[in-house]
C-alpha cells in the first residue's frame, strides 16, 4: 500500500511539474501583410531554434509552445524583402504582431551557399551567384529543370540529337561537359547523369537553384569548369504538408508532380516528392517520317529525411529513384525492331538512384560531412548501335567551418569514387579511379567595406597526378546599394567521352579519337557590379552586370568540320576562349508589375595554327525577359516569358550540304494565366511558343538523309568519300546532329495545382 501511495504521488509531482513548465510557455500569433493585401505561405520563424510555420492564404500565423525568452523572428517569403525583429516571449501570454513587408525583386536577397559553401545573404557573397525561386518555374511551367533553364540569362538548355532529344546545359556558350549539377551541394549529376540528371527532379521540393557562372573547381573540383547549377531542396520548416501540380499540353504531354510532408515524431520529418511525366503521341509535323519529339515515359521519386538535434545541428537524409524509357525515330518502329537495321530507332532506358545526406558533428567546432552516392544503368540503341552503360560516383567531404577575427576560415577534405564501364571500343577496360582532395578557403575583412577571399585547392588523380586550383575573390561594397566584385580562378576537367557526345553514337559518322586525351585546365576572370536603386514611388531596380573571360588549354571538342564522315577528338594545340557581358536587370512596380530581364553578348572561339574559329552551336548573343503582372482584385496574374538567340555555327556534311550553315536569330515565347482565388488552389493555362517556331522553318531538311538512316544507298570510294549518286545528289550520310532548338510548334496547356498547409 506504501508503496502505491508513493508511485501516486510521484506521479501526481512529475504531473504538476509538466502543467508547471508548460504553463511558463508563451506563443506568438500575427498577419502578415503588404499594405494592400495579406501574404501567404510566408516562412516565419525564430532564429537557432526549430519553432517557425508558414502564414495561412489569409496571412495568418501562430507558433505555439515558446518558452519565455529572447528571440530574433525572422520572415522570408520570395518577392518581398527579408523581415527582422527581436521580440520578447512571456510565459502564459500571447505576442501578437502586424507584420508588413515590402516587395523585392526576384533574386536579389536571398541566401546563398554556393559560391562558397557557406550560408550568405546574395549580396554579402564575394563570388556573384544568380538565385532563381519556384515562383520563377511557375512563370513558365515545365516538366523538367532542364526545360526551365531556357529562361535564365546566359543558360541554354542545347538539345543534342533530332531523334532522342537528349541534351545539356550551355553556360556563357560552354558546351554542357563543363557545367556541374549539384543537389543539395552534392556533386551527384555527372558523366552519364549530365543528359539525364535534371530531369524528374520534384518541383514541390526545390528551395531554390542557384548558378555560379565561372569556374569553381577550387571548391567543387573536375567538372566545375564553366559553371555550376546547384538545386537546393526544401528542409521541412520550408515545405507544405502537401501539394500537388499537374499539367497537360494539347501535344498530349502529362506533368504530374506531388510533395507532401511526412511527420514521424518529433525530431523527424520525411519530405516526399514524385514526378511522373508521360508523352506517347507520334508528331511529324516537318513530314520526314521521324518523330518531331521524343516518346517518354518517366518517373522519380524522391524522399528527404530531416532530423530536428540540440543546438540546431543539421542531420538530413535524401534519396532519389529515376526510371526513364523514351524513344525516337521513323513513325514505324515498334520496340520489336530495337536494335535492328530493319526500321531506325533509338531507344534509351535510364535506371538510376541516388543518396545523399549531410551530418554536423556533436563537437564545439562546426564541422559538416557530407556524402553521397549513386549509381546510373544505361541500356540504349541507336538503330543498330548499342551502347551499355554502367557508371557509379561515391563523393564524401568534411569541411570546418571557423572564425578567427576577421578571417572566415573553411577547411576541407573530400574523396571521389568514380566507375565508369561500357560497350563501347573507347572503353578497354573498367575505368575506376578514388580522387582525394584537400582545401582551404579564408575570407577576411580587410576593411569596412573591403573583403577579399583566397582558396586553394589540390587533388590527385592517378591518370593525371597532381592538379592545383586557386582562386580568389575580391569584393568592395562602396555603398549599401552598389557593390563590385572580382574573381579570378583556374579549373580543370577530365573528359568522359561517350558520356557526353550523343553525336558520337548516333548517326553515320565514325568516332576518331587521335591521341591520348590529357584533362583541359583554364583560366577564368570576372568583374561583377550590382546596383541597387529604390526611387520615391516604391519603384525598384535591380541591375547586375558581368564581364567574364575564360582561356582553356587541352581543350577537348568534336571536330565535324575536317570530314564529314567523322566525328575526331583531340586536345587542341592552341586556345579556346569564351568571353563576354552579361547584364540582367529587375524592375518591381508599386502596381504589382516586375520585369526580370536580361541580355548576353559573347564570343567563343578556338585558335589552332593562327586560324580562328566560332565555336559550334554557339550564339553570339542571347536574351531573355519575364514580365508578371498581379490583378489583385479578381486574383489573375499574367506572365509573359521568352528568350532570344542568335546565330550559331552548324555541324555540316561536306561543301555539297544544302542547309545553312548558320541558323537563323530565333525566339520561343509564352504567355500564361493564373487564378488564385480559390482557396488553397492554382488554375493556370496559356500558350507555349507562341511564334510557333520550328528550325525547319527555311530548311530543306534537318535530319540528313532521313530516308535511309542505315545508309544502304549510300556509295563510298575507296577513301571513304561519300560519292554524289542520282538518289543522293549532295552526298551525304545519315545525321540527326543538325539541332539547336526544339522542333516543339506552338500549343496550349492547362494546370492545377493544390497547396495545403
Amino acid at each position: 500500500m506504501l508503496t502505491q501511495k508513493l508511485h501516486l504521488t510521484i506521479c501526481y509531482f512529475a504531473l504538476l511539474v509538466s502543467l508547471g513548465l508548460h504553463a511558463q510557455n508563451g506563443e506568438l500569433r500575427g498577419t502578415i501583410t503588404d499594405e494592400n493585401f495579406p501574404v501567404a505561405y510566408a516562412n516565419v520563424f525564430l532564429r537557432g531554434t526549430d519553432f517557425g510555420t508558414a502564414s495561412d492564404e489569409n496571412g495568418n500565423f501562430l507558433i505555439p509552445d515558446i518558452p519565455e525568452g529572447n528571440y530574433t523572428l525572422l520572415v522570408k517569403v520570395l518577392g518581398y524583402q527579408p523581415y527582422s525583429s527581436s521580440i520578447k516571449i512571456q510565459s502564459e501570454k500571447t505576442k501578437n504582431l502586424n507584420i508588413l513587408l515590402q516587395e523585392s525583386s526576384e533574386q536579389l536577397e536571398e541566401t546563398v551557399v554556393t559560391g562558397t559553401l557557406k550560408a550568405v545573404s546574395r549580396s554579402e557573397s564575394p563570388v556573384p551567384v544568380e538565385v532563381y525561386s519556384p515562383t520563377f518555374l511557375k512563370k513558365n511551367p515545365t516538366a523538367s529543370i532542364f526545360e526551365a533553364l531556357q529562361n535564365v540569362n546566359g543558360v541554354r538548355p542545347q538539345i543534342n540529337c533530332n531523334v532522342c532529344n537528349t541534351g545539356d546545359i550551355h553556360i556563357n556558350g560552354l558546351e554542357g561537359p563543363y557545367t556541374l549539377v549539384l543537389i543539395d551541394g552534392m556533386p551527384i549529376v555527372s558523366g552519364l547523369g549530365t543528359v539525364y540528371g535534371l530531369s524528374g527532379i520534384p518541383n514541390s521540393l526545390i528551395e531554390q537553384i542557384e548558378v555560379v557562372k565561372g569556374p569553381a573547381s577550387s571548391l567543387y573540383g573536375s567538372e566545375a569548369v564553366g559553371g555550376l547549377i546547384n538545386i537546393i531542396t526544401k528542409n521541412s520548416l520550408d515545405a507544405p504538408d502537401f501539394s500537388a501540380d499537374a499539367f497537360t499540353t494539347s501535344w498530349g504531354e502529362f506533368n504530374l508532380d506531388v510533395g507532401a510532408k511526412i511527420p514521424t515524431g518529433k525530431k523527424t520529418d520525411v519530405l516526399l516528392g514524385v514526378n511522373y511525366f508521360k508523352y506517347d503521341e507520334l508528331i511529324d509535323n516537318n513530314n520526314d517520317n521521324f518523330t518531331d519529339l521524343t516518346l517518354q515515359d518517366r518517373i522519380s521519386v524522391f524522399q528527404k529525411w530531416n532530423f530536428k538535434r540540440d543546438k540546431s545541428r543539421i542531420f538530413s537524409l535524401a534519396g532519389r529513384y529515376f526510371y526513364e524509357d523514351r524513344w525516337g525515330g521513323e513513325l514505324q518502329w515498334t520496340p520489336e525492331f530495337r536494335g535492328g537495321d530493319e526500321i531506325y530507332g533509338e531507344s534509351i532506358y535510364t535506371s538510376r538512384w541516388e543518396i545523399l545526406g549531410k551530418y554536423q558533428l556533436p563537437l564545439a567546432e562546426k564541422i559538416l560531412l557530407s556524402f553521397s552516392y549513386n549509381d546510373h544503368k544505361q541500356n540504349s540503341v541507336y538503330g543498330d548501335t548499342p551502347y551499355i552503360a554502367d557508371q557509379r560516383i561515391g563523393f564524401a567531404q568534411l569541411t570546418w567551418d571557423k572564425k578567427v577575427k576577421s578571417h572566415d576560415l573553411l577547411f576541407g577534405a573530400a574523396a571521389r569514387y568514380n566507375y565508369y564501364d561500357d560497350n563501347t571500343a573507347a572503353t578497354v577496360e573498367k575505368d575506376e579511379v578514388v580522387i582525394p582532395s584537400i582545401f582551404v578557403q579564408d575570407e577576411m575583412q580587410l576593411a569596412p567595406k573591403h573583403s577579399l577571399l583566397l582558396g586553394m585547392r589540390y587533388d590527385y588523380d592517378k591518370r593525371h597526378g597532381n592538379i592545383f586550383t586557386p582562386r580568389m575573390a575580391y569584393r568592395w561594397k562602396l555603398n549599401e546599394n552598389d557593390i563590385l566584385r572580382f574573381n579570378t580562378g583556374t579549373g580543370f576537367r577530365v573528359v568522359n567521352l561517350f558520356t557526353e557526345e550523343h553525336a558520337a553514337l548516333t548517326g553515320a559518322r565514325e568516332v576518331v579519337v587521335t591521341e591520348e586525351l590529357n584533362p583541359e585546365q583554364s583560366i577564368n576572370f570576372n568583374l561583377n557590379y550590382l546596383k541597387k536603386i529604390y526611387s520615391d514611388n516604391g519603384t525598384f531596380i535591380g541591375l547586375d552586370a558581368s564581364v567574364f573571360y575564360t582561356s582553356f588549354s587541352n581543350a577537348i571538342l568534336p571536330d565535324y568540320d575536317s570530314d564529314p564522315n567523322k566525328i575526331i577528338y583531340d586536345n587542341l594545340d592552341g586556345k579556346s576562349v569564351s568571353q563576354g557581358l552579361s547584364v540582367n536587370l529587375d524592375v518591381v512596380f508599386p502596381s504589382s508589375f516586375k520585369i526580370v530581364a536580361g541580355a548576353t553578348l559573347q564570343d567563343v572561339s578556338q585558335t589552332e595554327d593562327d586560324i580562328k574559329q566560332r565555336q559550334i552551336l554557339t550564339e553570339r548573343f542571347t536574351g531573355t525577359w519575364g514580365l508578371s503582372y498581379d490583378i489583385r482584385p479578381i486574383h489573375l496574374s499574367i506572365d509573359y516569358t521568352g528568350n532570344l538567340y542568335g546565330p550559331m555555327r552548324l555541324p555540316l556534311l561536306g561543301e555539297q550540304d544544302p542547309r545553312p550553315e548558320y541558323s537563323p536569330t530565333w525566339s520561343i515565347q509564352n504567355i500564361q494565366f493564373t487564378y488564385k482565388g480559390i482557396e488553397n488552389f492554382e488554375l493556370y493555362g496559356g500558350v507555349k511558343n507562341l511564334l510557333d517556331w520550328t528550325p525547319n522553318r527555311g530548311n530543306p531538311f534537318l535530319i540528313a538523309r532521313a530516308n535511309d538512316p542505315f545508309d544502304r544507298d549510300v556509295t563510298f570510294d575507296n577513301n571513304g568519300d561519300v560519292v554524289a549518286t542520282a538518289n543522293n545528289p549532295n552526298a551525304l550520310t545519315f545525321d540527326p546532329s543538325y539541332v539547336y532548338g526544339p522542333n516543339q510548334g506552338i500549343r496550349a496547356f492547362f494546370g492545377l495545382r493544390y497547396r495545403l498547409d
